[in-house]
């Protein structure tokens, strides 16, 4: 018996980086996997992957800054599934620079897609797993958020924000056999991280314990466990995955 069978899984931002590598393990477990994304292309590259493999994937165009979208594709999945069980709250953005030189709009979108995001997506999810009596929601946090880095002043805010939604959540939600839990990567080799200069990811190597840059595969592990009956009782918890980089 796979780990995740006959469950239904959203992932937002499943189509590329850790979200991609996410729906494909999921699916890999016997998992529908329902990927949001606001890259049809991407997204549908991604499903016709894990069809190759033989697994379920769907795909919806949302925008998780878009309430009302989000809501609409919530509904539409409860409808044709019946039931949502896991939802990964993957999807983020970064758009870097020091207090100094950050202006209003960087700021502010980084807040709309990793904090409002997040927000709106549980709040359309959630009350369909209260109905079950069940479910998993799993946020992505990061080590930015336990420990600050210098010119992501907004990130940072978003990620500690997202802690703090977690905790809260989970206390909110628990009566209904709901746990919520976030995963703080560390440094993770995806797309985002393809414009430093190599030097730069050298230094992060450095700084690693373990001497190299996490894989996409490695959080997606994670976030499978969280996912996974052997999590039943955490709960509230922030799990880092870093190589040992915050210690």
């Amino acid at each position: 018996m796979q780990r995740l069978q006959d469950k239904v899984v959203i992932i937002t931002g499943g189509a590329s980086g850790i979200g991609r590598a996410a729906s494909l393990r999921f699916a890999g477990e016997g998992a529908t996997v329902v990927i949001w994304d606001v890259n049809a292309e991407k997204a549908e590259s991604t499903r016709v992957e894990i069809e190759a493999q033989g697994g379920k994937a769907e795909v919806a165009i949302v925008d998780t800054t878009n309430a009302e979208q989000v809501e609409a594709a919530a509904q539409a999945a409860q409808q044709q599934f019946g039931r949502l069980d896991v939802l990964i709250n993957n999807a983020g953005i970064t758009w870097d620079s020091t207090l100094k030189k950050m202006t209003l709009q960087q700021w502010q979108q980084v807040l709309d897609v990793n904090l409002t995001g997040v927000f709106n997506c549980t709040k359309a999810v959630a009350p369909f797993m209260e109905a079950q009596q069940s479910g998993r929601i799993i946020n992505t946090a990061s080590v930015v958020g336990l420990y600050g880095n210098f010119g992501q002043a907004n990130y940072a805010a978003t990620k500690a924000g997202l802690i703090g939604l977690t905790k809260t959540l989970a206390k909110e939600l628990g009566k209904y056999n709901i746990t919520v839990n976030a995963v703080a990567p560390g440094f993770v080799a995806t797309e985002m991280i393809g414009t430093i200069p190599e030097k730069v990811i050298d230094r992060m190597k450095e700084r690693t314990p373990l001497r190299r840059l996490g894989k996409p595969e490695d959080i997606a592990n994670a976030y499978l466990f969280l996912a996974s009956e052997e999590a039943s009782f955490v709960s509230g918890a922030v799990l880092s995955v870093d190589g040992a980089v915050t210690i």
